[in-house]
């Protein structure tokens, strides 16, 4: 137990891996803190994106690890990402693997001083989550606001808003559009696009290969993009190959869909790999998009 203890630790310990650049808060930067699936794989948390403007950071989704992975990414000096500054999040679907740190995301910043409500905005059922979530962790809301612990009034609520595909938000630093992509019979699930002063990013969430993601793109600065192995999935039982090119996009299907979207820069994250490696992945990508990809990992800053 002992040793696999250790080599837990020394791999989560590696996981923030020294590629992608440095933090600089005069530009908009996208921080990578979730890269992992549904498989628990201690190196990975559960897939989450920050995209950092100006010092205000918007999230999108909310894995397993999202709060301890934000306090990595301030110790590493993203401030934008200090607890009390986790106030919003956009949902791309309801999957568990990207809704499961949602209570985490909830309540732990406002234990930190978070003074206001956190906004989560996602598809249809959002509100129905958020609601359920604030009742079931009712007893520690009481406990922690009746009692002597010092606390914030409000900083423990969910304000949810079930989106549309279009302008979903917009501040002084942002705006984000919502597009709809296909995944394993959602009725809606979707990708985000954030247009800021000096970059625009597009975030695929979980989906097939698409053409809304090509049409949200048209030339983005980043495309942060779901992938797995073709290789693999051959290992695979044909029933979950069958699920899989329904719901997820191939390292080939997403080249050629990045070959038409052109972004700068395209991040592979939620990879699932079957025993292949990164660089695999990654090759499988190039045959068919001659530009800048890179596998991404926790913590990295692009």
């Amino acid at each position: 137990m002992r040793l696999i203890a250790s080599a837990v630790i020394a791999a989560l310990a590696c996981a923030p891996a020294s590629r992608g650049v440095a933090y600089d808060p005069a530009r908009t930067q996208v921080v990578l803190l979730g890269t992992g699936t549904p498989n628990p794989d201690p190196a990975r948390s559960g897939p989450a994106v920050a995209v950092v403007v100006h010092g205000a950071a918007y999230l999108v989704d909310a894995g397993a690890g999202v709060v301890r992975r934000a306090a990595a990414a301030e110790a590493r000096g993203v401030k934008a990402l200090a607890q009390p500054n986790l106030r919003i999040v956009f949902l791309t679907h309801l999957h568990t693997d990207h809704t499961v740190g949602l209570p985490d995301l909830i309540f732990s910043p406002w234990v930190m001083n978070r003074a206001a409500p956190l906004a989560v905005y996602g598809p249809p059922g959002t509100t129905a989550m958020v609601d359920h979530l604030e009742r079931a962790y009712s007893a520690d809301v009481t406990n922690r606001s009746t009692g002597l612990q010092p606390h914030t009034p409000d900083g423990w609520r969910a304000v949810a808003r079930e989106v549309t595909p279009g302008v979903v938000f917009r501040d002084s630093n942002v705006t984000v559009t919502a597009f709809l992509v296909p995944h394993d019979g959602w009725a809606q699930a979707f990708g985000y696009r954030f247009e800021t002063r000096d970059r625009a990013i597009v975030i695929s969430g979980d989906t097939r290969a698409s053409d809304s993601v090509v049409a949200a793109c048209r030339g983005c600065d980043v495309l942060v993009h779901e992938v797995y192995s073709e290789a693999g999935l051959g290992t695979r039982p044909p029933d979950w190959q069958r699920y899989h090119r329904d719901a997820h996009t191939s390292g080939p299907a997403l080249g050629t869909i990045a070959a038409q979207a052109r972004p700068k820069l395209l991040i592979l994250y939620h990879g699932i790999l079957w025993g292949q490696t990164p660089e695999e992945v990654v090759e499988e990508v190039r045959r068919h998009f001659p530009g800048r990809v890179v596998f991404a990992n926790d913590l990295e800053v692009y």
